[in-house]
């Protein structure tokens, strides 16, 4: 069984379930992947590369990076109100399954976030930064936001208010969303329900489509070849 959980194993989950088994049961590596053409470092090594330079800054440990000014009226601001001590940066949270607060290391439910400021006692702003496109991502973000939402909330029982931010690096886009108190603890049941699908699972069929299999690492063709019915 898959014993925790997290935004991006929910999604992994329910792309594929025999995925998800490979990857977090067996534990089974994904293959060395070759840059892309033109390229000199992977989108993921980018995107945390990005991350850590995003947190220097604020910190007032490093530049800005470059991919980031577009954002520098945000970033300077986030600056400012971080020296006012209303800033948390990579916020490592988790809950157990009754959605109480635990140890992250030990929690069924794991978050980690990338800005928390408080611009109030009772409003928060959850601030995620994404280094890929919003374009055929907006649902999966979406929800993404709405579980933040819910989670700060449960976590902070003085917050009454809730705005996301996602920051589309490379696009220079900002999508907000705001939730009162009522709206978050809305998505407690359908998250619930969701994510214990997952870890009560105990059988991991196979979800062939063009979309989920095109990347897979465990592809037939393209990868380790331990999924067999990939497309």
């Amino acid at each position: 069984m898959i014993k925790s959980c997290s935004p991006s194993r929910l999604n992994d989950y329910e792309s594929c379930p025999f995925k998800a088994k490979l990857k977090m049961i067996d534990k089974i590596p994904e293959p060395e992947r070759p840059l892309p053409p033109g390229k000199t470092e992977h989108a993921n090594d980018r995107g945390s590369r990005i991350h850590e330079e995003l947190e220097a800054f604020v910190r007032g440990t490093g530049p800005m990076p470059i991919e980031a000014r577009k954002f520098k009226d945000e970033l300077e601001r986030m600056v400012k109100l971080y020296k006012e001590g209303k800033v948390s940066m990579e916020g490592e949270w988790g809950f157990d399954r009754d959605w109480r607060v635990a140890e992250r290391f030990k929690a069924w439910l794991r978050m980690k976030l990338d800005v928390l400021i408080f611009l109030t006692p009772r409003h928060a702003v959850v601030v995620d930064y994404k280094s890929g496109a919003s374009f055929g991502n907006q649902i999966k973000h979406g929800e993404q936001t709405q579980l933040y939402a819910l989670a700060t909330v449960l976590k902070f029982p003085a917050i009454d208010f809730v705005t996301t931010e996602l920051w589309y690096i490379d696009q220079d886009e900002l999508v907000r969303n705001e939730f009162s108190r009522e709206q978050a603890i809305r998505f407690y049941k359908p998250f619930d329900k969701r994510l214990k699908t997952m870890t009560d699972a105990t059988t991991f069929p196979t979800r062939p489509n063009l979309v989920s299999c095109k990347n897979c690492p465990y592809h037939p063709v393209r990868g380790t070849g331990h999924c067999k019915d990939g497309v």
